[in-house]
Order: structure tokens, then C-alpha cells, then sequence
């Protein structure tokens, strides 16, 4: 599968079930912890629980020098999906992701027995009960989830714009005094 064919089925299949409430920090380094839910392509009828997350430096409107990274997305490992390849492909498309630097820490790799949205319902019960408000829970294709991840980070980062603008605003009058 090409890379353009890949962005497009993330696109379609990537679905954001929960955001995280609290909004990412624009000043340093923000964590986000996530839980991406697939449908496993060797068991069928089984979900594949992918448990880590990204740290993504300073994600506001100001961008800093262009050096865009991706670390821990395996970019390298999938044929065609290299790192150098995917920051072409949004460059090319006009996306312009704020910060560039993200770094991808899966922690858990599982198989939850049972179908995707009976996995769906069990990790959204779990993360009530634990009153977490960090943790962003979605469902992606599991062939391609670093561009799933990426749509929801990307989902986390536009949250934000109203107080990055603000902000701006307030620096720039700052500036005039």
C-alpha cells in the first residue's frame, strides 16, 4: 500500500472515541497518553491494544525551526512509510503540523479477546472509573495506526488554537506598550 492509500483509509478509519479533557501545554513538552484500539488482521474477531504515549514538543501555532521528527512511530521499519517520505507527504499537501517533534512511546502491545467494540466499551468503562481525563482513546487500522495516531494528536493540537491565538495577541500587545 503506497503512503497516499494509507492516509486515506486513516482518514476514513480512524476514529477518536475519547479526547483527553485536559488541553496540551504550548510552553514545553506535553504528555499524552493514549490507547489505540485495532481489529487484529491474524485473530480474527480479536483487538489489538496498542498503550503508550507521545511526547509533542511546544504543539502551538508558532512554529519552531523546521526539524520535523517522529521518533518510536516505526516510520522506517514499514516499507514505504519512511520518515523522510511522510514529512514530504504532508509538506506536500499543505498540512503543517506545529512543533514537528514527536516522540512515540508505546509501552503495552496486547490482544484484548474479543471484538473491537465490545474493546471499545471495556477501555471507555476503565477509563471513567478512573476519573483519567489525560488518556485519549481511539480505533484505528492496525497495519497503519502511527498515521491514526497522528490524526488524533493533530485532533489534540487544534484544540488549542483559540489560546495560541490569544496568546499571540496579548504577546503582540505587549510588544506595542
Amino acid at each position: 500500500m503506497d503512503i497516499e492509500s494509507a492516509w486515506t483509509r486513516a482518514l476514513k478509519e480512524t476514529e477518536i472515541i475519547r479526547a483527553r479533557v485536559q488541553a496540551l501545554i504550548t510552553t514545553s513538552a506535553t504528555r499524552v497518553p493514549y490507547i489505540l484500539l485495532s481489529e487484529s488482521a491474524i485473530n480474527q474477531g480479536d483487538t489489538v491494544v496498542r498503550e503508550g504515549e507521545v511526547y509533542v514538543e511546544k504543539p502551538s501555532l508558532i512554529i519552531p525551526p523546521f526539524n520535523p521528527q517522529f521518533n518510536g512511530f516505526e516510520l522506517d521499519e514499514a516499507e514505504g512509510f519512511r520518515q523522510d517520505s511522510f514529512i514530504n507527504f504532508l509538506i506536500v499537501r499543505g498540512v503543517t503540523i506545529p512543533s514537528l517533534r514527536y516522540d512515540n512511546r508505546t509501552h503495552k502491545l496486547n490482544v484484548y479477546e474479543g471484538r473491537l467494540s465490545g474493546a471499545v466499551q471495556y477501555y471507555k468503562e476503565l477509563l471513567q472509573q478512573k476519573e483519567n481525563v489525560d488518556t485519549g482513546l481511539m480505533v484505528g487500522p492496525e497495519d497503519i495506526w502511527q498515521f491514526s495516531l497522528m490524526i488524533f494528536i493533530c485532533t489534540q493540537i487544534t484544540r488549542n488554537i483559540n489560546d495560541d491565538i490569544r496568546r499571540l495577541l496579548e504577546e503582540y500587545h505587549k510588544k506595542e506598550r
